[in-house]
């Protein structure tokens, strides 16, 4: 996973937040102070690369201070084990970190510190809003929540008056130390009182997905998943490739992983069952950490994982898990009974034919980043005159 991290302090009087997300719709002048600098070094506030052909949908977390929003970032994007993460520092600095596993998970992370104002005025949460895909709000489900969910029906109201085509996403965070009962008692609670505070105030068409979440266990990387595919025009074409090629193989239930992650991008039709998400990811371990350790030589650089990463577990019930490599950053995991594995042939033949329209897919998306980068240097040259001077029509 690569990733790019910037910091912008909350303590200054004259706070200034970053904006990447540029797109052909808008105007480039306002995203800087109309002399082309955005008023920020490089690589920190403003655009590294004007023309960059990729981009990126923001992800925004928020929430109240010691909520978990930077504990939930560090374990599925750091790997940090949960329990270190109970020596973290309280965030106190607005943090936006580039997230790019693949071509389809690539996306920005704003990290907010709960006890910021975003509202103040200082801050426009116009242009915070107007790029962002989905805005995630966690709430500490073994706190008082009564002032969270005022938070959240200010910041969904705020939000979508700006971008109604923002995805509305609540972690109900830190249910490891719950009961099952308690557990969805606390999850209808939430969700009765974020959708009557809606009604309310006459908002009935904005719509809240919620989530049971805990770094403890695979819940906050499942919820991650069904997030991110939200962000993925991709995604009915892929999830078509998948039915296709379960239904030709005998296959009982495929996912598309990106590796490092282990968010899950894609899946067929039929529904998920937590336990077996469970084992995909434990599987997905065992193949890297086997690979790291026999995989490479010493003085071998490299990745342990690589187009010829593949494993085959069976399981004690006659299922069988096939995992096999589609991309550098990408793996398909499939469940399916042992006497349909004897048809092994057939199966790998129809990978093949699935990774081949993977391969298409990705395609497709390089040559529309290379036309949105065309026309965005287009857009620059005409506010450009022969000397370099930047032009700004008024």
């Amino acid at each position: 996973m690569t990733s790019e991290r910037s910091y912008i302090e909350v303590d200054g009087e004259n706070e200034a937040l970053p904006f990447e997300y540029f797109d052909d719709d808008d105007d480039f002048d306002t995203f800087t102070d109309g002399d082309g600098d955005c008023g920020c070094d490089e690589g920190v506030l403003g655009f590294s690369d004007p023309f960059s052909s990729e981009v990126k949908p923001r992800i925004l977390l928020m929430g109240l201070r010691r909520s978990g929003k930077s504990s939930i970032q560090k374990v599925v994007f750091h790997k940090m084990s949960p329990n270190e993460t109970l020596f973290l520092e309280s965030t106190n600095k607005i943090c936006r970190e580039d997230v790019s596993n693949s071509s389809f998970v690539s996306f920005q992370i704003w990290d907010f510190p709960g006890q910021i104002d975003f509202f103040d005025p200082t801050f426009d949460y116009e242009m915070i809003f107007r790029g962002t895909g989905a805005l995630i709000f966690v709430i500490d489900s073994q706190d008082d929540y009564v002032e969270a969910l005022s938070r959240l029906h200010l910041t969904v109201t705020r939000a979508y008056k700006v971008n109604p085509d923002i995805n509305f996403e609540v972690f109900i965070h830190k249910v490891d130390g719950l009961s099952d009962d308690h557990k969805i008692e606390k999850q209808r609670d939430i969700h009765k009182r974020a959708n009557d505070d809606l009604a309310d105030a006459g908002l009935e068409r904005i719509h809240l997905s919620f989530y049971l979440t805990s770094i403890y266990d695979h819940s906050i990387f499942e919820a991650f998943s069904k997030v991110v595919q939200k962000l993925i025009p991709q995604l009915p074409t892929l999830e078509n490739l998948l039915n296709i090629f379960i239904s030709n193989s005998g296959i009982e239930k495929a996912f598309l992983f990106d590796v490092v992650s282990k968010i899950y991008i894609a899946t067929d039709s039929s529904p998920v069952d937590m336990q077996t998400y469970e084992l995909c990811c434990d599987m997905i371990d065992v193949v890297i950490d086997i690979s790291c350790i026999y995989g490479l030589t010493g003085d071998e650089a490299g990745t342990p994982y690589d187009k010829e990463s593949m494993a085959i577990i069976h399981l004690n019930n006659t299922t069988v898990m096939y995992l096999k490599e589609v991309t550098k950053f990408l793996a398909l995991v499939c469940f399916l009974r042992e006497e349909s594995f004897e048809r092994k042939g057939l199966i790998d033949y129809n990978f093949h034919c699935f990774k081949k329209a993977i391969e298409e897919v990705f395609d497709v998306r390089l040559k529309v980043q290379r036309s949105r980068k065309l026309l965005s240097q287009r857009r620059w040259s005409r506010q450009t005159v022969p000397n370099g001077t930047q032009v700004h029509p008024h």
